[in-house]
C-alpha cells in the first residue's frame, strides 16, 4: 500500500508549561519557538547560545578526531621532501566538495597536489584500483581519500606494495568484528581519520566527509581564518550527505550559505546564475532543492572530475560553460529518473507482498539514478527500498530507508549473499549476483521484519506545536527563521492546528492545492505543494486539521504570511484529544 497524508499517525510534542516559560524567558523567545527548541535537545543556557549563534570560533577541535596528527605529520613530510600527493575522492557532491577543500587546502602550503574522482560506469564506487593507478602515473607518494576508503583493504595494501602512502579521510562506517569488544577493522593506512571509528558518539561524530576534509585544511593551515572561505564547500557537501545539522555541522552550513549568498566563489556563483538564483539571495533550501542535484548529476550521469574544476576555478568564462553543462546534464537526469521510477513502480504493483522490505532490479535502469529512485519509493511506501540495475550477471544498487531501520546493520545479515556493500544507517550502496536476488530479497525482508514492529512500518507526523490561527504573525515566523538551516537533525519545524475552514480551495500550477484557511475569525493563505488529491476532502465544506510550517512569501514585490501544508486530514470526531487546538 503507498501511503499519503491520510494513513500517517500524527503526534504532537507537549512540555511542562512552566519549563516552556522558563526556555522562553532564558532564550527571549516565544513560548511556540521555546517549544521547538525543546524537542530538539536544547535546554540550557549554554546550549541555546550555541544553537541560535552558531560561530566558527565555536568549532571543535581538528586533533580531537582520530589519527588527525598522524595525517598532518606525513602531509607536512611529503611537503619538506617535495613529494607529489593525489586526493583520491568520490563523484557524489559531498565527495567533490570534500576534494575541492582539500585540494585548495594543500594548495595554500604550495604542496604540489592533484585529485583524481572515479567515474561511476567505469571505476565504480570509492577508492578503488584507478585511483592507485592514476598516483602511480603521476608519481605521487601519498594519497589522500576524502569521503571514502574506509572498506578499502585490499587497494590500501596494494598502494602499499607500490610504495605509496594512503591517508584515509572518511565519515562512513567502519567494518567491525562483532565479538566482545566489538573490534574495529580498519585498513593498513599511514592514519585514518574516521569518527566513527570510535564507539563514543560525539559531535564529530556526525561530520560529512566535506566536514572532515575541512578538519584536515584546518590543522594544516593552522587558523580559521585562512580557511573561512572554504566554508561554502563545507556547507553543500554537509547539507548533501544528510547528516544531522547540529554542532559542527550547524556551524559549517550556517556560515557557508553566507559565502554562497555573496557570490565569492566563482563556479558557484554561476551555478546560481544559470539557475535564476538572484546573486544577492539565497535561501538554505536552494542548497537541497536546487544546487545540489545539479552537482550530484556529475556524478550521476558523467565524469564527477569536471566539478571540482567547476567547485575550484577562477575563470569566470570556466565557470559559466561547466554551470551550463551541469544544467543541461540534471534535466536529463530529471527525465531518465522518471523513466525507471514509473517502470519500478509497475514493477512492485505486481509484487505479492509488501509485507518487509521492497526490492527491484532490472537490466537497463541508469545506475546513477536508482538512488534517487529507492529515496522516492521509500518514502511512497514506508519500507526499505532497494533498486538495482543488472548488467550480465551482476547487479549494482542503491538502498533507502526509514527511520526506523539501519539499513547498514541490516545489510550486515546478508553479508553472505552480497558482493560488497557500504554506506550509512539510511543509505547505502551495494552489489551483488543475479543468482543471489531471491535469496536477498527474502533476507533482508525477514531482517525487517524481524527487527521492527508494526507501527515502525506506518508514518507517523511529528508535530512540535500546536497553534492557532491568531498566533501566527510575522515576529514567530522570523524567530523560526533563526532555527535555520533545516535538515536531519533540525527538521524544518511543524505546527498544527485543529478545526479550520477551507476556503476557495482549487488547483494552481502543477497540482498544488491553494486555499484560505479560517479560524475563530481569524484567516491565513495556504498552499499544498502536490497536494491537488487532497482537492475532494477540503471541497466537501468539511472542517479540517492541518500540519503546516509558516513562512513569508514573497512574490511579486508583495510579503504575505502563508502556511505551506505538510499534511491534512478531515475533523473527525470534534470531541476527541488530539492535541491540536
Amino acid at each position: 500500500m503507498a501511503f499519503n497524508g491520510l494513513n500517517s499517525r500524527w503526534y504532537v510534542n507537549k512540555t511542562n508549561p512552566e519549563y516552556i516559560e522558563y526556555v522562553s524567558r532564558i532564550a527571549s523567545v516565544s513560548p511556540a519557538c521555546a517549544q521547538i527548541l525543546i524537542n530538539r535537545g536544547i535546554k540550557t543556557s549554554e546550549q541555546i547560545e550555541l544553537f541560535l549563534n552558531p560561530d566558527i570560533k565555536k568549532l571543535s577541535d581538528p586533533y580531537d578526531l582520530p589519527d588527525m596528527k598522524k595525517a598532518i605529520v606525513r602531509i607536512m613530510e611529503a611537503k619538506r621532501n617535495n613529494e607529489k600527493i593525489l586526493i583520491c575522492g568520490d563523484y557524489d557532491a559531498d565527495g567533490v566538495t570534500a576534494t575541492s577543500i582539500m585540494l585548495e587546502g594543500l594548495r595554500k602550503l604550495s604542496i604540489d597536489t592533484s585529485y583524481f574522482i572515479p567515474n561511476r560506469l567505469t571505476d565504480g564506487y570509492g577508492f578503488g584500483d584507478s585511483g592507485v593507478d592514476k598516483a602511480a602515473a603521476i608519481g605521487a607518494k601519498l594519497i589522500i581519500t576524502v569521503d571514502c576508503g574506509i572498506s578499502s583493504f585490499d587497494v590500501v595494501a596494494r598502494a602499499d606494495r607500490l610504495g605509496i602512502d594512503v591517508i584515509i579521510t572518511d565519515h562512513h562506517e567502519p567494518s567491525r568484528m562483532l565479538n566482545e569488544k566489538e573490534t574495529v577493522l580498519l585498513p593498513e593506512a599511514i592514519a585514518v581519520v574516521n569518527p566513527k571509528i570510535s564507539l563514543s558518539l560525539s559531535q564529530q561524530s556526525f561530520l560529512s566527509g566535506a566536514g572532515i576534509a575541512f578538519m584536515v585544511a584546518w590543522a594544516l593551515v593552522g587558523n580559521t581564518d585562512d580557511i573561512y572561505e572554504l566554508l561554502d564547500l563545507a556547507a553543500v557537501g554537509t547539507s548533501a550527505d544528510v547528516v544531522p545539522l547540529i554542532g559542527d555541522n550547524r556551524i559549517f552550513v550556517k556560515e557557508g550559505i553566507k559565502l554562497i549568498r555573496s557570490g565569492q566563489r566563482t563556479g558557484i556563483r554561476a551555478l546560481k546564475s544559470v539557475t535564476g538564483i538572484k546573486p544577492d539571495f539565497f535561501k538554505s533550501t536552494f542548497l537541497s532543492f536546487i544546487l545540489i542535484p545539479r552537482i550530484n548529476a556529475a556524478g550521476r550521469m558523467a565524469d564527477a572530475g569536471d566539478v571540482v574544476r567547476l567547485l575550484t576555478t577562477k575563470s569566470e568564462a570556466e565557470a559559466e560553460e561547466l554551470a551550463l553543462w551541469l544544467n543541461d546534464l540534471n534535466s536529463q537526469r530529471q527525465s531518465i529518473e522518471k523513466i525507471v521510477y514509473n517502470e519500478a513502480m509497475e514493477q512492485i504493483s505486481k509484487m505479492d507482498s509488501l509485507e518487509g522490505a521492497i526490492v527491484a532490479a532490472s537490466e537497463g535502469w541508469h545506475p546513477g539514478v536508482v538512488g534517487i529512485v529507492a529515496a522516492r519509493i521509500a518514502e511512497t511506501y514506508y519500507r526499505p527500498t532497494f533498486i538495482f540495475s543488472a548488467k550480465n550477471d551482476l547487479l549494482k544498487g542503491s538502498a533507502r530507508s526509514i527511520p526506523s531501520f539501519d539499513i547498514y546493520s541490516g545489510l550486515t545479515e546478508c553479508r553472505d549473499l552480497l558482493a560488497g556493500f557500504g554506506g550509512h544507517k539510511q543509505a547505502a550502496g551495494i552489489s551483488l549476483y543475479g543468482r543471489n536476488l531471491e535469496g536477498f530479497r527474502q533476507r533482508i525482508s525477514e531482517v525487517v521484519l524481524k527487527n521492527l514492529k508494526e507501527d515502525d512500518l506506518t508514518p507517523s507526523t511529528n508535530i512540535d506545536v500546536s497553534v492557532r490561527i491568531a498566533d501566527i504573525n510575522n515576529e514567530l515566523v522570523n524567530e523560526v527563521s533563526r532555527l535555520e538551516p533545516f535538515g536531519n537533525g533540525n527538521e524544518e519545524p511543524l505546527f498544527g492546528a485543529k478545526g479550520l475552514e477551507p476556503v476557495n480551495p482549487r488547483i494552481v500550477g502543477n497540482n498544488h492545492l491553494k486555499m484560505y484557511l479560517k479560524q475563530n475569525g481569524c484567516g491565513i493563505d495556504s498552499i499544498g505543494f502536490d497536494f491537488g488529491v487532497y482537492l475532494e476532502i477540503v471541497g466537501a465544506n468539511a472542517l479540517i486539521d492541518a500540519v503546516f510550517h509558516p513562512v513569508i512569501n514573497e512574490w511579486d514585490g508583495g510579503r504575505y504570511l502563508q502556511l505551506n501544508l505538510k499534511a491534512i486530514r478531515p475533523v473527525i470526531n470534534e470531541n476527541n484529544d488530539s492535541g491540536l487546538h
